[in-house]
This record gives structure tokens, C-alpha cells and sequence, in this order.
């Protein structure tokens, strides 16, 4: 099986990816793009989800609280934090659109500790990471240090001619605080959309090593092994990352054949 998954290019449903398809145990993940006045509804069942709003502008609602018109980002390339929804465990959830929209559902098995909440753009923490071409900008929508029972949820800028998620790293093997055992999804943005990015997804013995040509719009699936992604010239990337396992902490450890250039 392939990890990675083609994002549709027209139609509500963009991409998803769920535990049965992707041969995994936590992670869940989905993309949609709504048009105005278009109206969706789901129940998280038995899975915590952070609603995250990528562009546009709709409202969120439970039986219980109503977010009216949240988002303010006309693209994903722009530097500002998205707005997000919390919602727990066997909730009903309804998503209204006021113009065209495009959000992501990031889904992890959980027991419902914490109530829906609205995550707003100004209390989410922004940094930079790297340096040269290794530089990329990560805006940390739902981190460990914030609550929620499994789900990781993170989303990164990486100019053109950049690397990222690098040096290669992994999160495989559950050895806190060496390391914790994290499944995980990216859903790459190209600008311009027409082009393209890098990702490998590999092992130290090599019984995974998947290259990856990834567009717009495409998830690349993350069951183990490092997984860097590197950006050609003329195109900036994006990408949403959801990690979720047995464990809510992001221990990772990097590929001792390419450690080295830390110390430059």
C-alpha cells in the first residue's frame, strides 16, 4: 500500500484518511471544501476532533455552543494562525459556511476529559525553526501543552528551496523521553498550486522506503520512519500535521546519519 493518498480535486470531500484505510490505530484525517451557504453535519463517535479552519469563514456549533463566523485567512500561505474548534467524544457537530471554505478534520480515539472549546488564533504560539535552508515557520495549533486526550495538531511553512522536517527525524518506538510512538498525516498546500514537493518516508532497516512526488491537496502517511520533506525552487509548501498514539507527548529522535549538521 501506498502512503500517499490523492487529494480529489473537485467535490466537498478533498481527502480522507481513517485507521482502517491508512492500517493504523490512532490517527484519523479528513479535508473538505465548502461552498457558501453550504451546510455539513457529523458526530465524533468515539473520537476526539479538532476542527480547523483553513480558509474562509463558517460556523461551528454543538447541542451546547455555537461559534459564529470564525476564520479570517483568505489562504494558507499567509502568516497569521488559523482558527480552530476542539469538540470531544460522541458529539454532534454542525459547520455552516458563510463563503467558500476549506477545512480539516484531525480525529484520535479518546475517552471525552475536556468539552469543546474554541482555539483562537491569537492564543496559538508561533516559531521558527531551523536556519539557511533548513528555516521553516510552525504555528502550533493544538499542542502537547494544551488539553486534549491523544491528538498533536501543528501546521508548517517551508519557503521554496528549503527543507523540512529535517534532519530526518522519527517517532516509532515508545521510549519516553528518547522517544514516543506518534502515527501521523501531513496534508500538503503547494503556492503556486501547480507544483509540487519532496517526501521520504524510510527506516533504518529500509523495509520502509517510500520517495514521494506530492501535489496539492495530498496526504502522506507517517505509520514509522523519518520523514523529511524538501521544497524545489518556485514553490512554498504547506502542510497540517496530525500525530496521535498511545501516549499525548512528541518525543522524536533524529537519523544519526544526518545529525551532524546540527552542530554547524
Amino acid at each position: 500500500m501506498s502512503l500517499l493518498v490523492k487529494g480529489k480535486p473537485a467535490g466537498r470531500e478533498i481527502v480522507t484518511v481513517t485507521p482502517d484505510s491508512a492500517g493504523w490505530r490512532h490517527v484519523g484525517f479528513a479535508a473538505q471544501r465548502l461552498t457558501r451557504s453550504e451546510h455539513v453535519t457529523f458526530n465524533t463517535g468515539a473520537t476526539e476532533v479538532c476542527v480547523v479552519v483553513l480558509t474562509g469563514v463558517v460556523s461551528v456549533g454543538t447541542p451546547e455552543q455555537k461559534w459564529g463566523e470564525i476564520g479570517a485567512r483568505r489562504s494558507v500561505f499567509e502568516a497569521c494562525s488559523p482558527y480552530a474548534v476542539y469538540v470531544p467524544p460522541r458529539t454532534a457537530v454542525s459547520i455552516h459556511a458563510h463563503d467558500d471554505a476549506e477545512i480539516a478534520l484531525a480525529s484520535a480515539p479518546a475517552e471525552g476529559q475536556y468539552e469543546a472549546r474554541l482555539i483562537e488564533p491569537d492564543t496559538i504560539a508561533r516559531s521558527v525553526r531551523g536556519r539557511g535552508s533548513n528555516t521553516r515557520y510552525v504555528c502550533d495549533i493544538l499542542p502537547q501543552t494544551e488539553p486534549a486526550e491523544s491528538l498533536l495538531v501543528v501546521e508548517v511553512l517551508t519557503p521554496a528551496g528549503h527543507a523540512s522536517s529535517y534532519p530526518p527525524h522519527k517517532h516509532d518506538v515508545d521510549d519516553i523521553p528518547v522517544e514516543s510512538y506518534l502515527e501521523e498525516t501531513y496534508y500538503h498546500r503547494l503556492n503556486p498550486p501547480q507544483g509540487f514537493a519532496f517526501q521520504r518516508v524510510y527506516t533504518d532497516t529500509r523495509d520502509i522506503d517510500e520517495a514521494l512526488a506530492v501535489e496539492n491537496h495530498d496526504v502522506v502517511m507517517v505509520p514509522r520512519g523519518y520523514h523529511p520533506v524538501v521544497m524545489p525552487h518556485g514553490y512554498d509548501g504547506y502542510y497540517l500535521n496530525v500525530m496521535a498514539g498511545p501516549k499525548r507527548a512528541w518525543h522524536f529522535k533524529n537519523d544519526p546519519a544526518h545529525e551532524w549538521m546540527l552542530s554547524r
